[in-house]
């Protein structure tokens, strides 16, 4: 007796009740079709609306065309890597449009071997070939099939497509099916994590609208920078928002570390992921930006970086490019901080000191400087960040990067600032700068003070140049001519 199917797994999902309709986005998938384009690919992490995005254009599609288009659907889960299991759906999905259609490759299913790709592909292409009206097969969650055989057959299927069909994949990682060459033929209509953020106004109606919050502005604006338009983070901070008197305080706080966030994170991303994968993932969450060798670096000994990297992308997992090259990235701000609250102090600070010396290394010294000062806090060690805050801050101050300098000097005890003559000088320059004299004056005498057990000619000459901006003009005509020995 044949196994049953569950018949949910065919169902179009019906539009959700708070849904925030996307025109942009349907409006480049009827575009798509229009064109003729075989394949949709809605690709993005957990919670950006994916299947959201193409119930609504499915149910458009229905609504709105003088004959509307027929849909075959099909919701995979982890069990459909059965190639034998896969083909019974796919084929019970298209018996939806037209019950006798798919004889000949349910006939193959039937054999007692598994028949070869190519020619049960072929087959079922031929089976396609003689549905007679022209449909849209979708398949959601895609990221869950990782049978090489039916991915084969999912390419085959797209090289040898009808023209009447449309394929919609909806996954969380981009499928095996030569990508670039459909883009090159004009074949794929794609939709991307940063198409499917929420903008401003799209987030308040999800707020205010759907969710009923009455939100201002300005609160909507700060949760939208906070979750990057990610959907699922605005629905949790709405969630977690629930009951809280102090709204503005509540945004602002809101990070990676909230438990509805953690939750979500844990169970839908991480969990999924290799312990080698998620040992990456924490190890660099501690940079604000990286790239292939600095990761290398932080993770010590590791050289495999550059090919983990290329994975979490074609993953999609919560990774943003930063150029065209494919060379440096960053997470999405919220799931570095949830990476972050799962890392041990200890560790953490030697993940940031191998990080300091490798932007140091490069000369990239305001990163440098970051990472340098976390180690710091983490360990109450500061002798690493007082070097580099040295090296960098001439260079800062140079430039009039008078606040970026002021903020490393203050991220440091005050008593380590007054015993390093550099640091004490740097800090009485940016107070004077800043007209904040009488506060600097102090500074120069710390600075001072640190050249009693003696100094070079450069730092006297650096001292009594901080000690001339404050004093008269026959005091400094008196220090000028004071002995320097």
């Amino acid at each position: 007796m044949p196994t049953p199917l569950l018949t949910t797994k065919l169902y179009i999902p019906p539009p959700r009740p708070d849904l925030v309709p996307r025109l942009r986005l349907v409006e480049r998938l009827d575009d798509g079709l229009r064109l003729g384009h075989r394949l949709t690919l809605i690709a993005a992490p957990a919670g950006f609306g994916k299947t959201t995005l193409a119930t609504e254009w499915i149910h458009t599609l229905e609504a709105h065309r003088d004959a509307p288009l027929q849909v075959a659907w099909l919701s995979l889960d982890e069990g459909d890597n059965d190639p034998a299991r896969f083909f019974t759906y796919l084929i019970a999905a298209l018996r939806q449009l037209d019950t006798g259609v798919c004889q000949a490759t349910q006939s193959l299913l039937g054999s007692p071997q598994m028949p070869p790709t190519e020619s049960l592909a072929t087959t079922l292409v031929n089976d396609i070939a003689a549905i007679p009206s022209p449909f849209v097969l979708v398949l959601d969650d895609y990221q869950l099939i990782h049978n090489a055989l039916i991915h084969d057959a999912l390419a085959f299927l797209l090289d040898h497509q009808p023209p009447h069909m449309h394929l919609l994949v909806a996954t969380r990682t981009d499928p095996p099916l030569s990508l670039p060459r459909l883009r090159v033929r004009g074949h794929v209509t794609e939709v991307r994590a940063d198409d499917l953020r929420f903008t401003e106004e799209e987030a308040a109606t999800f707020l205010n609208r759907a969710l009923r919050l009455e939100l201002d502005a300005e609160d909507i604006a700060a949760l939208e920078a906070r979750t990057e338009g990610w959907i699922a983070g605005l629905q949790l901070a709405a969630l977690s928002m629930q009951g809280k008197g102090d709204v503005d305080s509540f945004i602002e706080a809101f990070s990676g570390s909230n438990r509805h966030v953690i939750d979500y994170l844990a169970e839908e991303v991480l969990a999924q992921q290799q312990e080698k994968i998620r040992d990456f993932l924490h190890q660099t969450s501690i940079l604000e930006r990286f790239c292939a060798p600095l990761c290398d670096v932080v993770r010590e000994g590791s050289a495999d970086s550059s090919a983990i990297l290329e994975h979490l992308e074609h993953q999609n997992l919560f990774l943003v490019p930063l150029d065209d090259r494919r060379e440096w990235y960053r997470y999405h701000r919220l799931f570095a901080d949830f990476l972050r609250t799962e890392l041990a102090r200890e560790q953490s600070a030697t993940l940031h000191l191998r990080a300091a010396r490798w932007f140091e290394a490069h000369d990239l010294l305001p990163e440098a400087v970051n990472h340098a000062l976390a180690h710091a806090v983490a360990t109450g060690d500061t002798d690493e960040a007082v070097r580099i805050v040295t090296l960098a801050g001439s260079r800062a101050l140079s430039e009039g990067a008078l606040a970026t300098l002021l903020g490393w000097l203050d991220a440091l005890p005050d008593e380590v600032v007054r015993a390093s003559g550099w640091l004490t000088s740097f800090k009485a320059w940016c107070l004077l700068m800043t007209g904040q004299s009488e506060m600097a004056i102090s500074y120069i005498q710390s600075a001072e003070a640190t050249l009693e057990h003696g100094g070079s000619s450069v730092d006297r000459g650096r001292v009594l140049g901080l000690r001339c901006t404050v004093s008269s003009a026959q005091d400094i005509l008196r220090m000028a001519q004071r002995p320097w020995d």
